[in-house]
């Protein structure tokens, strides 16, 4: 259970990351938001048996992860940690389509193989990229950025509230869970409808404290408008940065850069 918590808390860290200082920390966010966005966008809309299409386009967020000073263990151990719901989205490939699209050597390697090897691609591609704009950026500065582009506000101040109401919910539920340790031995008494007890009083209790916090919002001020420290500005720097990146991405995806590369070299040395 601490290791869990250590995990989910660690998350955190990310709005710390994102009060740097530095050339992309300084970009206005829509930029950033509508880079990454078209990024997601052309990673998602490739084939399900393309892989190596999708190898220059690691170059984005890591670009994002050395330009903002980044940690880039940190990126990968959370990576890492969602990638579970990566793996069972398309651990089935293999037995589902058993096509052989190539060979290695001797060695047959069926269609479900290399659809798996991509969606666990595209998912680290597009998570990792999801994580480096908020470690950049700012999870308010996002949903401010989605305010200013036509997102309804409602929508984006619920998505703002749903990302501190998990810290909420799993710190009262590690509470929770710890007082029901404490009371235990050996784990007796943790059956089935002990468990829906405590899923019970954890909604009740982190909708009281939900409803304190918005309490203490309205009393500090809050009126329903997202604000940050640093005000919206797009100048030349931000066109300048989402023209380069776009015309990369729409390059990438129109032309398979690694395939390209091997037979151009090959003319070269043939």
């Amino acid at each position: 259970m601490g290791k869990l918590e250590h995990h989910f808390y660690d998350i955190g860290y990310l709005d710390t990351l994102a009060g740097q200082d530095t050339s992309v920390h300084r970009l206005d966010p829509r930029a950033k938001l509508i880079t990454t966005a078209v990024f997601v966008a052309a990673v998602v809309s490739f084939d399900k048996y393309e892989i190596s299409a999708l190898v220059p386009f690691v170059f984005y967020p890591v670009f994002l992860m050395a330009a903002g000073n980044l940690p880039l263990t940190y990126v990968l151990r959370k990576i890492l940690l969602v990638s579970p719901f990566a793996v069972l989205v398309g651990v089935f490939n293999p037995f589902l389509d058993r096509t052989t699209l190539m060979t290695i050597g001797s060695l047959p390697v069926s269609g479900g193989w290399v659809s798996f090897a991509s969606i666990l691609l595209r998912f680290t591609l597009t998570v990792g990229a999801a994580m480096t704009l908020v470690a950049v950026t700012g999870f308010n500065a996002v949903c401010m950025a989605l305010e200013k582009l036509g997102a309804p506000r409602f929508f984006a101040l619920q998505l703002l509230f749903l990302y501190r109401y998990l810290f909420v919910l799993v710190q009262e539920a590690m509470l929770m869970a710890r007082a029901r340790s404490l009371r235990v031995f050996n784990g007796k008494g943790m059956n089935l409808g002990a468990y829906g007890s405590l899923l019970g009083h954890l909604l009740l209790r982190t909708l009281d404290r939900a409803q304190r916090i918005h309490s203490a919002m309205w009393c500090r001020g809050f009126d329903g408008n997202i604000k940050t420290l640093k005000t919206l500005s797009m100048g030349w720097r931000e066109f300048i940065f989402m023209t380069g990146w776009i015309l990369l991405f729409v390059t990438w995806r129109l032309v398979d850069i690694p395939l390209w590369l091997g037979l151009t070299m090959g003319r070269f040395t043939g």
